[in-house]
């Protein structure tokens, strides 16, 4: 009783209660506490796992990408060879065609020409001249039976540059810068993309020259052949006349100048024939 009636007693007791209750709620808050960290432990770690996987990613698409691009390149590579030895022997074909090839862009004008072309029309390079400009020296034959309307070679090929459709057979007489004479026979032909929409034209000429002086020849020929046999047939029946008359004449004096008559129109068949043999032979030896 004495303890209990004692305020000091009483005082101690109740700061060590005090104390208890502050220890066991400082013991709780410490177990809170605790499992607090640990729960935000837990989930800090998971977004680093997670992030763990698309860095991953990123790294194989990284790779990928880069054996993409040097799949691509090696093949870029492969297709600019291909294109070089493609480039290389179309060159190589066009020098060695006998035939002139131009080829002439939407505007007309000539972007591409090989050796031969530049020999037919003269030219150290045409590349850049417009149609116009590199057939101005040139007249349509009269065997391309074309209209009045078609003047020019350039109205001739129009419809090849415009790509409505292809000319051929076109024939024309053309006179280079150094006054050389040609017959040309040109083809034009559009060249069309995949999408039908016009590139260009392509022009193949053709020379004719030696072909058109051998017709030159024959016709010629041809002609002397006419006159010589017509004069034959005139020298033939005079002959034949005289030597009928010599037949039936009796005068002696008649006699020798029918068959004078007949010796001169031999001697002239003789020259007419050997003219024509000389002219014959001196043709083959030029030609």
């Amino acid at each position: 009783m004495n303890l209990l009636t004692n305020p000091l007693a009483l005082r101690a007791g109740m700061l060590l209660f005090g104390a208890m209750v502050v220890f066991g709620f400082s013991l709780f808050l410490f177990r809170q506490l605790r499992k607090t960290l640990v729960s935000d432990s837990s989930f800090s770690a998971a977004p680093f796992a997670a992030e763990g996987l698309p860095m991953h990613a990123y790294h194989s698409v990284i790779q990928q990408l880069k054996q993409q691009k040097h799949e691509l390149t090696a093949q870029h590579l492969s297709e600019r060879r291909k294109a070089k030895a493609s480039d290389t022997l179309s060159s190589a074909i066009l020098a060695n065609l006998s035939c002139g090839v131009l080829f002439l862009d939407t505007n007309g004008l000539v972007r591409q020409s090989n050796s031969m072309a530049r020999e037919l029309l003269g030219f150290a390079s045409p590349v850049g001249l417009h149609a116009a400009d590199l057939f101005r020296n040139a007249t349509l034959r009269s065997e391309n039976n074309l209209s009045i309307a078609d003047s020019t070679v350039e109205q001739a090929l129009a419809p090849a540059l415009s790509g409505k459709s292809e000319v051929r057979g076109l024939i024309l007489n053309y006179c280079t810068r150094d006054g050389e004479n040609h017959v040309i026979e040109i083809t034009g032909s559009p060249v069309v993309a995949e999408d039908a929409s016009l590139m260009g034209t392509t022009l193949v000429l053709t020379d004719k020259t030696d072909i058109e002086r051998i017709r030159h020849d024959q016709k010629v020929q041809q002609e002397i052949s006419s006159e010589l046999a017509a004069a034959l047939r005139n020298s033939l029946t005079t002959i034949a006349g005289r030597a009928q008359q010599l037949a039936r004449s009796r005068d002696p004096e008649m006699a020798r100048q029918l068959a004078d008559g007949i010796a001169h129109e031999a001697a002239q068949v003789d020259q007419t024939i050997g003219s024509f043999l000389v002219g014959t032979e001196a043709a083959t030896t030029n030609s």
